[in-house]
Order: C-alpha cells, then structure tokens, then sequence
C-alpha cells in the first residue's frame, strides 16, 4: 500500500442513523468459521493493510473466477464512501484455487456516485491481456453503487468527514450496499478523492456503469 492520506477538517452534518438490523442480502453468506477479514483505516494507509478477525465474513454475490484484474484512473471522485473487510470465494472446483481453498481475503470499496477520468481495465490471459479503456474524453466514466473487492489499492487519498473503527454494519454514507458484516472495523466519508489510483481487483458490481469512449482489445501489456 503506497497511498496517502488527508483528513479535511470539516466537521459532518449529521447523516440519518442506518437501521444496522436491515443489512442487506447483497452480499452471500459463506462457510461460518473465524477468517482474517482486511480492512484499511485511512489513519494508516501507508503502513498496509489491517487484518482483523470476525465471525461471519461475507463474500460477494457471485462467485468469482479467481483471476485478479488490474483498474487504474488518473482520478476517482466520489460522494458517499464506504470500506470494510471481506472473504470472496471461487467456485467449487476452480482451477484458480491454489493453496487458498478458493477464497480471498479482500477490502470491499463501496461508493455511492462515482466518477472515473481516464479509466483503464486489464485482465491476464497469458500471454496477453484484454483491456478496457473508457472516460478518456471530455466525459468521464460514471458508475453509481460502485462496489469493487480489491488485495491491492494505491493512490494520493483525500477524504471529507470521515469516521474511522466504525463497526461495519452500521456504515450509512454509502446506503445500503455499503454496510459489511457485525464485529469488523470500517471506514465512511461523505465524499473520496483518489488521484492516480490503481487497483487489484477480483470482483466490481455497479447498478449503473457509463463508459463513454469504450475501447476494447488485446495488449502484450496490461494497464
């Protein structure tokens, strides 16, 4: 983790309490048993990833394929900011299980409204790499509900109002998408700035997802 940090100073305007016994069914219920769930406090960005322990972690909606994609911007804008520890896991049987019985340990981002300048998409496929490029133009990549499940974030952060060690399940800046599962350390702000940004993910959800500009293709590279 290489990002950094700036706390603005505005104090918050008193956002309406989240009914924390409504969590949503969004997010799949996997293997009860303790797992090591990540999270990542903005007070110690630099310093990596926090790994805490829960009961209960939740994994996303669909089972993933366990091929990590790479997403990088020169600048990620957003209002209602949310982030807590997860556990995603691979189909039964995946060939991209490897010594981790096809799970991974993940930070889940959720924001919002979301804006993306200059967004690039690569994917390994050895060999070669598909990638995505789009909001290279005037307009810029918008996405709202944006939920991305990264191992790897970096970039220069700002926050406005952010709340760090909330218990996840009673996150409200971000809706209903963006509360995780009782007893893990969370994060919320009212908006993000991330410049630079870059990315590791294994699963993105959005409920809208604008790309204006849209290239597809094959590279030797990945973004």
């Amino acid at each position: 983790m290489t990002s950094t940090a700036e706390h603005t100073s505005e104090r918050p305007e008193g956002p309406a309490t989240a009914d924390v016994g409504d969590v949503p069914a969004r997010r799949g219920r996997v293997r009860g048993r303790r797992a090591a769930v990540m999270a990542v406090p903005a007070a110690v960005v630099a310093a990596g990833l926090a790994v805490l322990t829960a009961e209960g972690a939740l994994g996303v909606q669909f089972a993933i394929s366990g091929m990590p994609f790479t997403v990088t911007a020169t600048e990620l804008n957003g209002t209602g900011f949310a982030q807590f520890g997860g556990l995603d896991e691979m189909a039964e049987g995946s060939p991209n299980a490897g010594e981790t019985g096809g799970q991974v340990l993940v930070v889940t981002s959720v924001i919002k409204d979301a804006t993306l300048t200059k967004l690039c998409q690569s994917v390994d496929l050895g060999g070669t790499n598909l990638i995505i490029r789009a909001g290279g133009g005037a307009q810029k990549v918008r996405a709202s509900d944006l939920t991305t499940d990264s191992t790897e974030l970096s970039g220069d952060a700002a926050f406005k109002n952010i709340e760090i060690g909330n218990d996840a399940s009673t996150l409200d800046k971000a809706g209903p998408l963006g509360r995780g599962p009782k007893g893990v350390f969370s994060q919320q702000s009212d908006t993000v700035r991330i410049a630079n940004l870059r990315q590791t993910n294994y699963a993105t959800t959005a409920g809208v997802f604008k790309l204006p500009g849209l290239k597809l293709g094959f590279s030797e590279s990945g973004c």
